[in-house]
C-alpha cells in the first residue's frame, strides 16, 4: 500500500515539542471521551468535574488517590528496571503476590516481635520472594533464550492460584466460620500512619530517588542500559550479560514484591488472592508513558491514580455504569499512548504522487 506520508524515526525530541505533543494528545482524549459521554446521555463537563472532585474533593478522597498511587509507583519502578534492559517483565502481578505471601508468612508466624523489627523482616522477605520469583524466567532467558513475555505472564497465574489455594485451604482462619479468609495481622505488622496515611508514601518517594540514582549514576545501572541498547556492544565491552540480566530482574521483582508487603500490611491487613488489584499490569502502561524515567514515573502514576480514583467516584456520584468509566479510561489511555508514536517517529505529508514516484 502506498501512503501519502513519510514516517521516519526521530533521533531526539526537544522538550517543548514533546510537551506540545503530550498536551495535544490529552486534549484530544478529553474531546473524544466527551463525545462518548454525550452518546451515553452524560454531560462531559459534569463528569470531568466529578472526576476531579472524586480525587481531591476531601481528605478521604485524596487519601484514596494516594493509596492507589503508592503501589502503582513502586510497581512501575520495578518494571522500569527490567524494561530498561529490554527484558519485558509482564509478571509484576505474580511478583506482587509472592512478595505479599512472604510478608504474610512472617507476620502470621511472628506476631509478637517489635513493630520496627517485624516490618523490616516483612519488607526483606517480600523483596527476596518477589526477586526470586522474577529470577526464574530471568535464568531461563539468560541460559536458554526463552521468551520472557510469555514466561513472566504465565507465572502470574501460578502465583495467584497458589495464594488462592492457601486462602481456601491450609491458611484459612479456623475461626472464620467457613468463610475463606486468612487471619488478620497483629497490630505490630501494620504499617504506621505518616501525615494522615500509611507510611508507604514515604517509602515510595525514597524508592523513586533510589531507582533514579541507581539507573543514572551507578555502574550496574549503566550496564543494564547498555544491555538494553545493544547486546553486541555489551559483549564487546566484556560485560557478563547473564549476570546483569539476573541482577536486574531480581531488583525488578524485588520492588514488585515490596508492593505486596505494602498492600498486605497497610491495606488488606492480611493476605488475599485479589490483593494485587491489577497494579502489576497497570504499571506496564505507566512505565512506558514515563519513558523509563524514575522521576517522571512518579508524576505519571499520580496522574493515573487520579484517573482511577475519579472513575471509581463517578460510578457512585453520577450512577455511571462501570463499563462507561472503563470506556473513558480506555480512550484517554489510547490517545496518551498514541502520543508516544509521535514522540518516537516524525510523520511528514509528501502527497500521493510523490509517494508513487518514490515507490517506483
Amino acid at each position: 500500500m502506498i501512503l501519502p506520508v513519510r514516517i521516519t524515526k526521530r533521533d531526539d525530541v526537544p522538550r517543548r515539542q514533546a510537551a506540545v505533543i503530550l498536551v495535544v494528545s490529552i486534549v484530544l482524549a478529553l474531546v473524544f471521551s466527551g463525545v462518548v459521554m454525550l452518546l451515553f446521555g452524560l454531560n462531559p463537563i459534569e463528569v470531568y468535574g466529578t472526576i476531579v472532585q472524586g480525587a481531591f474533593g476531601s481528605a478521604m478522597r485524596l487519601e484514596q488517590t494516594m493509596i492507589k498511587a503508592v503501589p502503582l509507583t513502586i510497581a512501575s519502578l520495578g518494571i522500569l528496571v527490567a524494561f530498561k534492559m529490554k527484558f519485558w517483565n509482564i509478571g509484576g502481578e505474580g511478583q506482587i503476590m509472592m512478595g505479599a505471601l512472604a510478608a504474610s508468612w512472617v507476620a502470621l508466624n511472628h506476631p509478637g516481635l517489635p513493630q520496627p523489627l517485624l516490618l523490616l523482616w516483612m519488607g526483606a522477605a517480600s523483596v527476596v520472594a518477589g526477586g526470586v520469583w522474577a529470577l526464574i524466567p530471568a535464568a531461563f532467558k539468560a541460559k536458554m533464550g526463552t521468551n520472557e513475555t510469555i514466561f513472566t505472564l504465565m507465572m502470574n497465574y501460578i502465583a495467584i492460584k497458589f495464594v488462592m489455594y492457601l486462602q481456601y485451604g491450609p491458611w484459612k482462619d479456623p475461626e472464620s466460620k467457613g468463610f475463606p479468609r486468612i487471619p488478620k495481622f497483629s497490630d505490630a505488622a501494620i504499617l504506621p500512619d505518616v501525615g494522615g496515611m500509611h507510611a508507604g508514601w514515604v517509602l515510595m518517594l525514597i524508592l523513586v530517588a533510589a531507582v533514579f540514582l541507581f539507573m543514572n549514576y551507578t555502574k550496574k545501572g549503566y550496564e543494564i542500559a547498555v544491555v538494553g541498547e545493544s547486546l553486541e556492544t555489551a559483549r564487546y565491552a566484556g560485560m557478563n550479560i547473564p549476570v546483569i540480566i539476573m541482577i536486574a530482574m531480581f531488583i525488578s521483582g524485588g520492588l514488585c514484591g515490596l508492593v505486596g508487603m505494602v498492600q498486605a500490611s497497610a491495606i488488606e491487613k492480611t493476605l488475599t488472592w485479589g490483593l494485587s488489584s491489577g497494579y502489576g499490569f497497570t504499571a506496564i502502561i505507566t512505565t512506558w508513558l514515563a519513558r523509563l524515567n524514575a522521576v517522571t514515573t512518579l508524576f505519571v502514576c499520580l496522574a493515573f491514580a487520579v484517573l482511577l480514583q475519579g472513575a471509581d467516584y463517578i460510578q457512585l456520584a453520577l450512577h455511571v455504569p462501570s463499563s462507561v468509566a472503563q470506556v473513558v479510561q480506555g480512550i484517554i489511555l489510547f490517545f496518551v499512548l498514541g502520543s508516544d508514536f509521535f514522540l518516537r517517529y516524525r510523520v511528514k505529508w509528501i502527497g500521493l504522487a510523490r509517494a508513487r514516484a518514490e515507490a517506483e
